[in-house]
């Protein structure tokens, strides 16, 4: 299989401009002793097949309880998470973590690598629980680790990369079961500014190149003008944010929602 291959192969459900992504009045509470504390609320949103969107908000605002809302690490207190045309809402705790071994690719802002594996090992993880032969798996490394721009550094520990190249390594690990969707949770926030740029880059790359749909939560307004779409959590709503930087609310949010 080559890097073409991957791109052609990858579990698309749908062409692009088709919903990937359908959040459907979904609500999240949670419980601080016996007081409900509501982070999102009644909050809707389609993301395009092929999309790359950009999620911002100030800490708190329910960024990561949406995107694992939406990763199937979490499930709403009301409404409906549709992703890749599954209800993944309603499946079992079986079947959601095998759905998620299959469609989702996570990113985070710390590669979180295993120090006593070398990349390839490393890129090979979350394939051990997969069906694929050895020869399957050793392949789908070497192409995610030539993706990444690894090929090279692949006998080498965490130790022994530079920051940059240890989150190439998380993304090469992301892509190896050929996911229809990368979750980014801050993946550039523990970089540099030009290392920042460079997987940036790479994101930008998989996205056009590879068909990949990506979503990214960040605080960096930099990182998110990367994306096709920005959007910003306003008061557990969601808002549109033009790449001028002007939020405009949603139609029924009364007028003096604070941002």
């Amino acid at each position: 299989m080559s890097e073409k291959d991957m791109a052609e192969t990858q579990n698309t459900n749908g062409a692009t401009g088709e919903a990937m992504v359908d959040v459907r009045s979904v609500s999240r509470v949670f419980q601080r002793g016996r007081t409900p504390v509501p982070v999102l609320k009644d909050l809707s949103l389609r993301m395009a097949n092929g999309e790359f969107l950009a999620l911002m908000g100030p800490s708190g605002s329910g960024k990561s309880t949406l995107l694992n809302l939406i990763a199937g690490l979490d499930r709403p207190t009301g409404g409906e998470v549709i992703v890749g045309g599954s209800p993944i809402h309603s499946l079992s705790e079986r079947k959601l973590a095998g759905w998620r071994a299959r469609n989702i690719g996570f990113v985070f802002q710390f590669s979180n690598l295993l120090g006593a594996l070398n990349a390839e090992r490393n890129v090979a993880v979350p394939l051990l629980l997969t069906s694929f032969s050895a020869r399957e798996r050793r392949r789908r490394v070497e192409i995610a680790l030539e993706i990444v721009g690894l090929s090279d550094r692949s006998k080498h520990r965490p130790r022994e990369l530079s920051g940059g190249e240890q989150q190439r390594v998380g993304i090469a690990r992301a892509l190896v079961n050929d996911p229809a969707l990368l979750v980014c949770d801050e993946p550039t926030g523990d970089l540099d500014r030009a290392t920042s740029g460079e997987i940036l880059d790479l994101l930008v790359a998989l996205n056009r190149d590879q068909g990949k749909t990506v979503l990214m939560v960040t605080h960096d307004p930099e990182a998110a003008e990367r994306a096709s779409r920005i959007l910003h959590l306003v008061d557990g709503q969601l808002a549109d944010c033009g790449h001028e930087g002007t939020i405009v609310l949603p139609a029924h949010e009364p007028a003096g929602a604070a941002v």
